[in-house]
């Protein structure tokens, strides 16, 4: 059985979180997280539990309860939302872009806080302590984000996914970054880290066709529809680069137009989400991954909500 203190540190490796910040979460002193995680003493059973469970949170669960996904997936479907809204209210807007392109960019490795991307995108501001190309993701995800709004709300109930749209997305998330933003990949690839095979380059075009087919498909489960086409997304990998953030962003536009509040992933929980991942497209488990999308949604609504 894993020891504590290694569960504590790989809880703050994983989320880059201070000792401070996990005893808060953990309702401990300072003193006595710093003893657990150099093993000068053990946590109490109640505290090994909470522990348990932040751990599962980050690094991710090997099994789901059914009925607690039910249960999740059935509060989740409750919270509704639309483009229209979106883009309608300044201040929803600006919370849900700023807090999207944090997540979606610190996912991949961004050292931007959540009041950088701000500065960046809303005050014009030229940081120096950040990278140019940081920054630049951190503009261009706002502006393939409106770009997907503005699609959304133009087109309304007639709004479906179609090559296009994706390489437009795609365009607007990777230029001046990549020579290539909006093209296909033209060539192999493979994903450190992930055992799953990627797309043959030369079937990415027919394999994004069946999935904006089934990205427009009607369903009686919403959730399932918002994983299942997640996962296959990032199988395709339709893009020499780009494709976890582009991805992220149609997970957002299919959440809208099914008339959910769109998850955001949080950075913090990236290698559950990984992990989910890899579950869903190395062996078709789709569970884990729903159940993330869930508690993200009802997140989200508790965020945006504040």
């Amino acid at each position: 059985m894993e020891k504590y203190s290694d569960k504590i540190k790989k809880i703050l490796l994983a989320t880059s979180w201070s000792q401070e910040t996990l005893a808060s979460k953990l309702g401990v002193s300072f003193v006595s997280l710093n003893a657990w995680a150099n093993e000068k003493s053990e946590p109490r059973d109640k505290t090994k539990q909470k522990i348990d469970l932040i751990f599962a949170d980050v690094m991710g669960a090997d099994t789901v309860n059914p009925e607690e996904l039910k249960t999740t997936k059935k509060r989740a479907l409750k919270e509704k939302c639309s483009a229209k809204k979106i883009a309608r209210d300044r201040e929803l807007l600006e919370k849900i872009t700023t807090s999207l392109t944090y997540h979606s960019n610190g996912t991949e490795g961004s050292t931007m806080t959540e009041q950088d991307v701000k500065a960046v995108i809303y005050e014009n501001q030229t940081l120096k302590n950040r990278t140019q190309t940081e920054q630049r993701e951190a503009i261009n995800h706002q502006t393939a984000l409106y770009y997907l709004l503005d699609e959304l709300v133009e087109k309304g109930p007639n709004f479906v996914f179609t090559p296009e749209i994706i390489l437009n997305t795609h365009l607007r998330m990777m230029s001046g970054i990549i020579s290539n933003a909006g093209l296909w990949r033209n060539h192999g690839v493979r994903v450190t880290g992930s055992k799953v095979a990627r797309a043959n380059y030369l079937k990415i075009p027919e394999l994004i066709n069946n999935w904006c087919n089934e990205a427009n498909s009607e369903t009686m489960d919403k959730i399932n529809l918002l994983a299942r086409t997640h996962a296959e997304f990032e199988k395709i990998h339709p893009f020499s680069d780009g494709n976890g953030r582009t991805g992220r962003l149609l997970l957002f536009a299919l959440a809208l137009k099914l008339d959910l509040i769109p998850p955001i992933l949080y950075k913090e929980k990236r290698e559950a989400y990984y992990k989910y991942l890899e579950l869903a497209n190395e062996r078709e488990i789709y569970d884990p991954l729903e159940l993330l999308i869930a508690n993200s949604i009802l997140e989200v609504s508790e965020e945006i909500s504040e």
